[in-house]
């Protein structure tokens, strides 16, 4: 009986660790099933498959806000508790999404699914960082990592078979069963939190820094057509801006900021953070509009592009294999650099496809993207992350993940911004819409570049030793 386990049991820490793959699986796999059937979405509810962009921004800006919270608040109500909360919502979320009956409402339900997602997993890893001594936590984040790698493998092709052979909807159905068992697991076996002094929330700083991130997300969102008249955006922008220049200003003053401004004195931070922002601009903006150049532009079926996208996850996986050699070999300089440039040139290269490619040179295309996109994320990652130490630590990572999720959002904001205007100059049938994508997919390559002038501010003979790697999120 799970019950009359010993909390530091080995019983009860591998329950811990399955339940905690199992949020894991559920959010990797939904983020990699979703992509593969948005035109089929658009088409289903009945709008351009070039402005579906929003259904990725919503769950993505949610999570970025909610990840500064989530420490505190699993320290006040108990990580047991908000864990259970966490998977409850993802699935209340993905019920209402596969109900939707119009986007906006899509939108709304995303929403509720970010909601649960930004809970998950931060929840989830403090639990094991808390039951498993510290020379046993890298095995168990090890073992918690695997369904975050099956989960791309599987979400693509079998995105593509629900749409083609079943609907879109049961993209969504899926995550209820495997949600009702990690919901019913949790209250079983998931660990009670231990007595922890909670600090006090710096709530001024957080909604300072959530406006601000939600206006400038949604003045991006809406330069690709969302309703939203041109002077509502540039007040949104502006709003956005102050808000954050704001936090800043807050942070200098107060005793307990969100995220204390002597964490930006570590060059490596400051760099890595700076460059996961403009790379994720282009490389963010990637599973968005691969899906659309698949289907839309070469008119492949779901099922057919969900197969092609496995070439992506192939050349990432074995990448990752050689990731940490490559960056000890070279430094983290000169790798980020190179690399950037690479990322940028696979980028590009998706803007020289037309309907005669060979379908082996599409595949090689992007398996070697793949491929660049895994070395940048683990080596930008690890250099971010590789100085922090002592209570900057989990600052440092809440910080990170938040960036992460936000650049994600807004590369996609942007992709969907640039396709609009694109595809405005080219008025007409599918023909245009590939032009579109071409033009869009040169743009952002040309914004990646933007990340090598950040990596060169990298100090060259700093050190290179083994850190956390941060995953592709």
């Amino acid at each position: 009986m799970g019950e009359m386990t010993a909390p530091g049991s080995a019983p009860h820490k591998e329950r811990l660790l399955w339940l905690v793959a199992i949020g894991f699986f559920m959010q990797s796999l939904d983020a990699t099933i979703l992509n593969t059937a948005l035109p089929s979405m658009a088409e289903a509810l009945g709008e351009s498959p070039l402005k579906m962009q929003s259904v990725i921004v919503a769950y993505a800006l949610t999570t970025a806000m909610l990840i500064p919270a989530t420490g505190w608040v699993a320290d006040r109500f108990g990580t047991r508790r908000i864990y259970g909360w966490a998977i409850a919502l993802f699935v209340i979320g993905s019920v209402l999404c596969a109900l939707s009956p119009s986007l906006p409402f899509l939108i709304a339900a995303r929403v509720v699914q970010g909601v649960g997602g930004a809970m998950m997993l931060p929840v989830g890893r403090l639990a094991v960082l808390r039951t498993y001594p510290r020379g046993e936590f890298i095995r168990a984040m090890s073992f918690i990592a695997i369904p975050g790698q099956v989960g791309p493998l599987l979400g693509p092709t079998l995105g593509g078979w629900m749409v083609e052979y079943a609907s879109w909807h049961w993209i969504f159905w899926i995550n209820v069963p495997v949600g009702m068992l990690g919901l019913w697991a949790t209250w079983r076996w998931f660990p009670k939190s231990p007595p922890v002094q909670v600090r006090k929330f710096d709530g001024a700083g957080y909604a300072l820094l959530a406006f601000g991130m939600v206006a400038i997300s949604i003045a991006l969102d809406g330069m690709s057509g969302m309703g939203l008249g041109m002077a509502l955006v540039v007040v949104l922008m502006v709003f956005g801006l102050a808000s954050l220049a704001s936090y800043w200003m807050h942070a200098l003053r107060t005793e307990t900021p969100l995220f204390p401004p002597a964490l930006f004195s570590v060059r490596s931070l400051r760099v890595g953070l700076l460059g996961n922002l403009f790379t994720r601009f282009g490389s963010g903006a990637a599973p968005f509009l691969i899906p659309l150049l698949l289907q839309i532009g070469l008119k492949m079926s779901p099922m057919n592009a969900g197969m092609m996208m496995l070439a992506t996850v192939t050349g990432s996986m074995l990448v990752k294999r050689v990731a940490v050699r490559t960056v000890q070999r070279f430094g983290y300089k000169r790798v980020l650099q190179v690399n950037s440039v690479m990322l940028a040139v696979m980028l590009g290269s998706f803007s020289l496809v037309t309907v005669g490619t060979p379908t082996w040179l599409i595949l090689l295309q992007l398996f070697i993207f793949g491929g660049f996109n895994s070395m940048q994320f683990s080596a930008m990652n690890s250099v971010t992350l590789k100085d922090m130490e002592g209570e900057f630590a989990s600052s440092g990572n809440s910080l990170l993940s938040m960036v992460q999720m936000l650049a994600m959002s807004m590369g996609v904001a942007i992709a969907g911004a640039l396709l609009t205007g694109y595809a405005e100059m080219w008025p007409g049938d599918v023909d245009d819409r590939m032009l579109a994508i071409r033009a869009t997919f040169a743009t952002v390559a040309l914004m990646t570049l933007a990340a090598t002038l950040v990596f060169s501010q990298l100090e060259t003979d700093e050190p290179v030793r083994p850190a956390p790697d941060g995953g592709d999120a």
